[in-house]
């Protein structure tokens, strides 16, 4: 009588965990990574954020690209309450054009998967590299002795602008 009752006990703290959702347990800091504009055979890799909000160690069983364009790794030790994990998801970016790619995560003991997402647009080796400005800087020098400059950055991703000023010794005339 003693294992019968162990042995539904058992049963019904399994079926418990297994009736669990993964948004009871998991959140992602977001499940749409937006990669941007990306050079054509260049590995770009982006990091979601994994947040247990259960009461019990998450553990990541496995992430599973549904494509062998990306490659997933993710935190192999239990994530305990309320800490942070992590999945990473590298895109080869092999063929030209816009892509979405759904990279499919398990937890385990809880049955429910969840998607995260990974998207951009892959140009060639061309077109990449008319976005990318060579380091343009414009300088005017202005009566009131104050030199601007205008120097724009990039990083591949973004672009920045900005404008610095800055005092220019006024030399006397002659």
């Amino acid at each position: 009588m003693k294992k019968l009752f162990l042995f539904l006990g058992l049963f019904a703290a399994s079926t418990t965990l297994l009736a669990q959702k993964a948004d009871e347990v998991v959140k992602f800091s977001t499940e749409k990574l937006d990669l941007g504009k990306i050079k054509f055979d260049q590995a770009t890799t982006a990091t979601f954020v994994v947040k247990n909000i259960g009461s019990t160690p998450l553990i990541i069983d496995k992430a599973t690209p549904a494509c062998g364009c990306t490659v997933g790794d993710y935190t192999k030790a239990p994530i305990m309450p309320g800490k942070e994990g992590w999945i990473k998801a590298t895109y080869n970016s092999k063929s030209l054009g816009a892509f979405e790619k759904a990279i499919t995560v398990q937890f385990a003991g809880i049955q429910e998967s969840k998607s995260i997402f990974i998207k951009g647009e892959v140009l060639s080796a061309e077109d990449y590299a008319k976005l990318q400005p060579a380091g343009k800087v414009e300088v005017k020098t202005k009566a009131d002795a104050t030199k601007t400059k205008t120097v724009i950055k990039t990083d591949g991703k973004k672009t920045s602008k900005s404008k610095v000023k800055t005092k220019v010794p006024v030399k006397p005339a002659a």
